[in-house]
């Protein structure tokens, strides 16, 4: 199984490793005997997850001393592999990816995991909102907020942030236009008090921040979230900085990215006062991993990214291997590892829900 044989080599370079240099925080210690239960609810549950540990190693029993330890799978296996932890006749909903090419990631929650993914979304915005439901202004079209058993990365985003507010108010059409009379009925409404703004990356810079921008509208009072279409923005020299810059611009009172992947929905590493710094949520970490040993990376070297959360129990993704590149900025000696995003892994497939839509 050439799948298992990579994982297998890579995990015993990772564990041979993980006495050098190991940083274990609080947040690790408190996540361990958490993650090692669903190591063994997903093995009893998952004919095809228990094949892989098997095949890598990690027998039924097996101890674990620290979260690198655990066993990781590649977050591009669920588009490869059916992988999921309930029968089919209690999947109560569909998710899948919005990779522009290629196969999507499948994810399948029964009632229970979609209920526990909204409340862990909702409750890592707190520190944006405050607990407030705000009235909304959704930078995409109504048709993403269409309900079904089935739906795509981006519609999930729309519809699980929506929960955080009130008066939602869509302002791009069928066609990811924007609709400017709902946007100024919008503005009449509630600018100049708080109000929360919610996109994607790319659709938020290139249909509301720059027109806004350059146009002198007044976005007064809005807090934003927005996530995903970094790359399509990098190829326009837009980093970090240059989008929060010209969103404050606009009397947005403040811009918060947040990264956040369908594998693991419901978990938002949110940005908070550094632009393009991440924080994971209470219930997940993030491990940067040197993509030639598999051990840890230190802080300021690059590496893949690893995310980890007691989440997922309807499928086997609670440790993942993204194809996403990283960097640390903290030890976890405290509440999680600070950490940036760098971009996709040379080759790797192009993904982001802002990446999706149409062009500008």
């Amino acid at each position: 199984m050439r799948v298992a044989d990579t994982a297998s080599n890579a995990q015993r370079d990772a564990g041979a490793g993980a006495a050098e240099g190991r940083r274990t925080g609080r947040r690790r210690a408190e996540l361990l005997p958490e993650l090692a239960e669903l190591v063994e609810h997903h093995r009893w549950h998952c004919p095809e997850y228990a094949r892989i540990l098997a095949a890598t190693g990690h027998g039924p029993g097996r101890s674990y001393t620290t979260v690198e330890e655990l066993p990781w799978l590649p977050a591009r296996l669920f588009k490869e592999h059916l992988l999921r932890s309930v029968p089919a006749e209690r999947v109560a909903s569909v998710l899948t990816s919005s990779g522009t090419t290629g196969r999507p990631s499948t994810i399948h929650l029964d009632a229970a995991a979609t209920r526990a993914h909204q409340r862990s979304l909702l409750h890592a915005l707190r520190p944006v909102l405050d607990g407030r439901r705000l009235p909304m202004l959704v930078v995409d079209s109504r048709a993403q907020a269409g309900r079904g058993a089935t739906r795509s990365a981006r519609a999930a985003g729309v519809l699980g942030v929506m929960g955080a507010g009130r008066d939602h108010t869509f302002v791009l059409d069928a066609d990811d236009r924007l609709d400017t009379t709902a946007l100024s009925a919008f503005l009449r409404r509630h600018s100049g008090t708080p109000f929360l703004v919610f996109g994607f990356t790319y659709l938020v810079w290139t249909r509301l921040i720059r027109p806004a921008d350059e146009a002198g509208m007044d976005l007064s009072g809005g807090i934003l979230l927005h996530s995903g279409g970094w790359k399509r923005l990098a190829d326009q020299a837009v980093d970090a900085g240059t989008f929060r810059a010209a969103a404050l611009r606009t009397g947005l009172t403040r811009a918060h990215d947040f990264y956040g992947m369908v594998e693991q929905i419901g978990v938002v590493h949110l940005e908070h006062d550094t632009p393009g710094l991440l924080c994971p949520p209470d219930g997940a970490e993030v491990i940067i991993r040197d993509p030639a040993t598999w051990r840890e990376a230190p802080p300021g070297q690059a590496g893949l990214i690893q995310v980890v959360s007691t989440l997922p129990r309807s499928y086997p993704g609670h440790s993942l291997l993204t194809e996403d590149l990283g960097m640390a900025h903290a030890d976890t000696d405290g509440d999680g590892t600070w950490f940036s995003v760098l971009g996709r892994l040379p080759r790797a497939e192009a993904r982001g829900c802002g990446d999706t839509g149409a062009g500008p």
